[in-house]
């Protein structure tokens, strides 16, 4: 997921150990990928910002590597059905798994909100700075122009007048 820059949007792929590509996708703000590997090695990704050369991006990503180990001790290879405070756990597990990803959702959420806000806050202050030099420059222009009107103005000096 982008969290902030540009338009938050990247160019995205994966290459498996044998230099195949097995996702690949352009300008994208958030995308899942589950992919099962079948061949051992070194998987290699690669987040591209190359069409948006002046914005720079801040990019989430998470990587759940194998499968999430039972809850309880044989749990696979039981035949009989779970009791009540084993099927308790699982549905708290469950339960959990529900909560840590919301709050991720949420972080990330507040990541993009907290700079969008910062910018705003950047924005915002240099308009104030503009402002306030404005409001000098047209006060000191009004008390002159007003100080003009009151002075009295005198015929050339050393001109003789009859």
């Amino acid at each position: 997921q982008v969290i902030t820059g540009g338009h938050y949007d990247v160019d995205c792929y994966v290459e498996d150990p044998n230099g195949r590509t097995i996702y690949k996708e352009t300008k994208k703000q958030y995308d899942s990928f589950p992919h099962r590997t079948e061949v051992k090695g070194v998987y290699t990704f690669c987040f591209s910002n190359e069409f948006s050369t002046f914005s720079h991006k801040t990019v989430y990503f998470d990587f759940q590597v194998g499968d999430e180990p039972p809850i309880l001790p044989d749990m696979s290879n039981r035949v009989t059905a779970l009791t009540q405070m084993e099927s308790a756990c699982v549905t708290i597990h469950e339960a959990l798994n529900t909560v840590i990803d919301s709050q991720t959702h949420y972080r990330l959420r507040e990541a993009q909100d907290r700079s969008r806000a910062e910018d705003l806050n950047g924005r915002v202050s240099y308009w104030s700075v503009g402002e306030t030099l404005i409001l000098f420059v047209v006060s000191i222009g009004q008390v002159m122009l007003l100080k003009s009107f009151f002075t009295e103005k005198r015929p050339g000096s050393g001109v003789a007048s009859t």
